[in-house]
C-alpha cells in the first residue's frame, strides 16, 4: 500500500491536534472527567450529523448501522474509544500527562502485539528485541512506582485496539465516525441528564468561557478522529505507527514545560528502555521498507 499525501497530511494532524489537547482539556478542571466525555460525545453528534446531511450522505450512516456485523464492531470501536478518552481526560486533570504521553509511546507496540494475538503475524529477531526492550521499561516504571503503570497501559491498549477495528471494519471514516457517535449518544445524554438533576451538572451553570469549551470540546474531537480514520484508511500501518509518535512528544512536552510534571531520573531511564524499543523498531520497519 503506497503512502498518499493527503493521508499522510491528515494523520499528521490528528496526531499533532492530539499531542496538544492537554493544553485544552487542563482549561476544563473544573468539571468532571465523565462530563466532559460526555459533552464530547453529544456535540460531536450533532457536529457530524449536520455535517453529514449537508453533503447529502446520511443515507451512508443508515447503511453502517443496518449491518449487523458492521454494527457490533462500530459499537466495540465506540467503546474502545470512549475508555480512551476518559481515562486521557481524567489523567490531564489530575496531573499525569507525563503518563498518559507514555501510553502512546507503547501504542506502537500494542499494534504489533494484537498483530501477534489477532492476525496471527509473526515478529522477526530484531522486532523480538523491541518488544523486549518495551516489556523491561514498564517492568522497570512499575518496580520504581510500586505500582503497574495503568494509565499508560490502558491508553495503549485501548487505541491499538481502536485504531485496528476502525481500519478493518467496512465503512468509510466520515460515516463510521457518525455511526460510532449515534451509539455512544444515549449514555452520554442519560449521563448527562442524571448530573442536571442531581445538582451536578456542569453546563449552564459555569462561567461562559466553560460552557463555549465544553462545546468547542465536539468539533475539536470530530475534526480530529475524522482525520486519523482518513489517513488510517490511505496509509500504511507501518508508516501510521511512525507518525503517531508526533502526539506523545508533545504530551511529554506540555506535562513537563507547560505543566511542570515531575520527570526525574527514575521516569527517564524508564522512558529511555521504551525509546529505545521504538527506535530499534521503526529503524527496522525503514530498512524493510527501503
Amino acid at each position: 500500500m503506497r503512502a498518499a499525501p493527503k493521508g499522510i497530511a491528515a494523520a499528521a494532524s490528528a496526531f499533532a491536534a492530539w499531542g496538544l489537547f492537554p493544553l485544552f482539556f487542563k482549561l476544563l478542571h473544573a468539571v468532571s472527567a465523565p462530563q466532559v466525555i460526555a459533552h464530547r460525545v453529544v456535540w460531536s453528534c450533532l457536529i457530524l450529523l449536520g455535517y453529514i446531511a449537508l453533503r447529502g450522505e446520511l443515507r451512508e450512516v443508515r447503511a453502517a448501522l443496518a449491518a449487523r456485523r458492521v454494527v457490533l464492531r462500530l459499537a466495540l470501536s465506540a467503546t474502545l474509544i470512549s475508555v480512551n478518552w476518559l481515562v486521557y481526560v481524567w489523567a490531564v486533570m489530575h496531573g499525569h500527562v507525563v503518563d498518559a504521553s507514555l501510553g502512546y509511546f507503547i501504542n506502537p507496540l500494542v499494534n504489533v502485539l494484537l498483530g501477534i494475538v489477532l492476525l496471527a503475524e509473526r515478529l522477526n529477531r530484531v522486532q523480538w528485541v523491541a518488544v523486549a526492550f518495551a516489556a523491561a521499561g514498564v517492568a522497570y516504571l512499575t518496580f520504581v512506582t510500586g505500582h503497574l503503570p495503568w494509565i499508560s497501559l490502558t491508553l495503549a491498549v485501548s487505541f491499538s485496539s481502536y485504531g485496528l477495528i476502525r481500519k478493518v471494519v467496512q465503512v468509510e471514516a466520515l460515516p463510521g465516525l457518525a455511526a460510532e457517535t449515534l451509539l455512544l449518544v444515549p449514555c452520554a445524554c442519560a449521563y448527562l441528564l442524571w448530573c442536571e438533576a442531581s445538582g451536578s451538572g456542569a453546563f449552564g451553570h459555569s462561567p461562559p468561557g466553560i460552557d463555549m469549551l465544553l462545546i468547542a470540546s465536539g468539533p475539536l474531537t470530530a475534526i480530529t478522529l475524522f482525520l486519523f480514520a482518513y489517513g488510517a484508511r490511505r496509509i500504511p500501518y507501518s508508516t501510521m505507527g511512525l507518525l503517531q509518535y508526533i502526539a506523545p512528544s508533545l504530551q511529554l512536552a506540555c506535562g513537563v514545560f507547560a505543566f511542570h510534571e515531575p520527570f526525574a531520573a527514575t521516569h527517564a531511564a524508564g522512558f529511555a528502555l521504551i525509546w529505545t524499543a521504538l527506535i530499534i523498531y521503526a529503524g527496522d520497519g525503514l530498512w524493510r521498507a527501503r
